[in-house]
């Protein structure tokens, strides 16, 4: 999940709440929505592989 921040920048979020703390992970912090939208395809291949 991708959220625009006040400062502009986009901030990646896990698709699943942590259970410990009942919000998501920060997976990453970006300067464009294109960059934050790639780096979600790569985090769900290496989920998928091996």
């Amino acid at each position: 999940m991708i959220r625009k921040l006040a400062s502009g920048q986009y901030r990646l979020y896990a698709r699943k709440v942590d259970p410990k703390t009942g919000k998501r992970r920060n997976l990453g912090t970006f300067d464009s929505r294109e960059a934050a939208q790639q780096h979600e395809r790569e985090v769900q291949y290496f989920k998928r592989r091996g």
